[in-house]
């Protein structure tokens, strides 16, 4: 019983310039104001001492499974903390391969230990608080930060130094920590976990490149990417358009590999039919391209390299993304 703090990198672990290494998972508990008070019994480990930047899907992976090993022993939820920088698709990562009821909750810091408000030890306080909530009990992976419960199918980090940097544009925070309390509105749709145990030299060849659609874009940079990748997400303006000129190329590598069109805005989906001119979306889509709905661009690039990796083919692609986009 209890929670299992499965302490990584980052910000969070950072003790500052000339205070030595980084912190430990029982040093970042032990720093946790009211923690003990809980009366919540804490099993830290440390893992994966790295960078949130530095962290592939092999590494983050066997986080997953030693996490599902510890509620399968008798864990009540679980937390992971980790570097701010990836955090958005680790944790969109963790929420399609997570098959518990137990909570799954991601957290980090904007802030090293030794600045002036340093918002670490909050984070954690709230984070186990969510991992130990039955009302967080079939939610899948959550991000904790800022007093904020957020669905890992939305959550986007949207400033680089803010604290309340964490958000879900497209939704909105599923619910707030006060006075204590874990606060839950909502209840983010839930869908058949993807498979987990990936062979990973499998996982480390399936190589899925991110292209994003600028001005005057000729696609230059996409030259020969079907001798390298297996899979490509494009993001593009707006609803999901790309200029005439490039259209052909993609349409083209969507002859040999799954095309994925999202949006560079940030939120907001990609449409179906409702524009028709040369690289619009009902051409993109005419030529190949399978859509994504609401699914940003590093999210889809997460959702394609597993279904990639696990040997789905195109028509698998374009049913997974019909549902969870």
């Amino acid at each position: 019983m209890g929670v299992v703090l499965l302490a990584l990198g980052g910000t969070i672990s950072v003790p500052g310039r000339g205070r030595g290494a980084r912190l430990s998972g029982a040093e970042i508990a032990a720093a946790v104001p009211g923690l003990t008070e809980l009366g919540v019994p804490l099993d830290v480990r440390d893992v994966q001492a790295v960078p949130g930047g530095s962290l592939t899907f092999a590494q983050f992976l066997d986080v997953v499974a030693i996490a599902s090993r510890a509620v399968a022993e008798g864990a009540d939820g679980v937390v992971v903390t980790q570097g701010t920088d990836s955090l958005e698709e680790t944790a969109f990562l963790a929420d399609l391969v997570w098959p518990h009821e137990a909570p799954f909750v991601l957290t980090g810091a904007m802030r090293q230990p030794a600045m002036a408000g340093a918002d670490g030890p909050a984070n954690v306080l709230a984070a186990v608080r969510v991992a130990t909530a039955p009302e967080a009990r079939g939610a899948g992976a959550l991000v904790v930060l800022n007093d904020e419960v957020h669905a890992a199918r939305w959550v986007r980090k949207t400033h680089s130094t803010s604290t309340a940097t964490f958000a879900s544009p497209n939704a909105g925070p599923l619910g707030h920590i006060v006075e204590e309390r874990v606060r839950m509105l909502l209840t983010p749709p839930r869908h058949e976990p993807l498979p987990a145990g990936l062979d990973r030299e499998r996982l480390a060849d399936t190589r899925v490149a991110l292209h994003v659609v600028t001005l005057d874009d000729d696609g230059t940079q996409l030259q020969g990417l079907e001798a390298t990748h297996r899979g490509l997400v494009v993001a593009g303006f707006g609803v999901g358009h790309v200029p005439g000129a490039l259209a052909p190329r993609l349409g083209a590598l969507a002859e040999h590999m799954p095309v994925v069109l999202t949006s560079r805005t940030g939120s907001g989906p990609v449409l179906r039919h409702t524009y028709s001119a040369p690289g619009s979306e009902t051409d993109l889509r005419r030529r190949g391209l399978i859509d994504s709905g609401f699914l940003d661009p590093y999210k889809a690039r997460v959702l394609l390299r597993l279904l990639l990796a696990a040997g789905a083919g195109r028509d698998d692609i374009a049913e997974a993304f019909a549902l969870r986009g």
